[in-house]
């Protein structure tokens, strides 16, 4: 019995790693074919043949030809989500999340050009910029409820909102952007939006500011780390870099002796 479990282990890790490989096959043709065409004139079918797999391949990891560029890997999420539930106890919930992401982004050094390609891609198209920052506002919401079913594991998970498609929550829209009474925007396959100025008043886990502060931290010193580091690269090793990002939060961000640019 244990040499099955083992063999289903390994088949599992397996199929993970083959999963996460194709899935970022896809996103660094697509990124490629942007920086070279224009987003605007990448089709699924082109991303496809350049990442050696049929399109309908690729509709099993992206709804749309825009998610490509801008949907956050809902499993790496995951992972960080678990990741955060699972941690000991005794631990403070910011070196929770530190280590939650820093598993994530532990190859982070070797897809630098990636990264910049993004940044990139996103800044020569606005509606893709708009999206991308729209997935990110909706994952951190995701955490936000993980940080904060940790702090209070008796709190109810989630809050109330339409779902559509695959399940995926969208951003949240600028509060007074929306009619009173008016739908929320929604693409294919995505949650319907909800709303922040009313998503939390249910008294859901995240309704507490304490966790929604602590997502959109994190998320910010994951972004400033990034973009510190590939300004630095050939001086300074990321991991350093991160680590540095989350002792100056630990410390409530003040000043340090002599600080330096580096």
């Amino acid at each position: 019995m244990q040499l099955v479990t083992e063999k289903s282990a390994a088949g599992n890790g397996l199929r993970e790693r083959k999963k996460r490989a194709t899935r970022a096959a896809l996103v660094e043709a697509a990124l490629r074919l942007a920086a070279e065409h224009g987003a605007e004139n990448v089709t699924v079918e082109t991303v496809s043949e350049a990442a050696g797999v049929s399109p309908r391949t690729f509709f099993n990891y992206f709804d749309t030809r825009d998610d490509v560029f801008v949907m956050i890997d809902a499993e790496s999420s995951a992972r960080v989500r678990r990741a955060v539930r699972e941690a000991p106890a005794a631990l403070p919930p910011l070196d929770v999340l530190r280590d939650a992401l820093a598993a994530e982004l532990a190859e982070v050094e070797d897809r630098h050009e990636l990264w910049a390609l993004r940044a990139e891609v996103l800044h020569r198209s606005p509606h893709l910029l708009a999206r991308s920052l729209g997935a990110h506002l909706a994952d951190e919401l995701e955490l936000a409820d993980a940080l904060a079913e940790r702090l209070e594991p008796a709190a109810p998970a989630g809050h109330p909102e339409t779902v559509a498609g695959d399940g995926r929550r969208t951003a949240p829209e600028p509060c007074g952007t929306r009619e009173p009474g008016a739908p929320a925007s929604h693409g294919a396959g995505q949650r319907e939006t909800p709303d922040p100025c009313s998503a939390r008043e249910d008294g859901g886990p995240a309704s507490d500011l304490y966790p929604r502060l602590l997502a959109a931290v994190g998320g910010t010193a994951v972004r400033v780390a990034v973009e510190h580091w590939c300004a630095r690269r050939d001086r300074l090793a990321f991991a350093d870099v991160f680590r540095r990002t989350f002792d100056l939060l630990a410390a409530g961000l003040a000043q340090p002796p002599g600080a330096s640019p580096d």
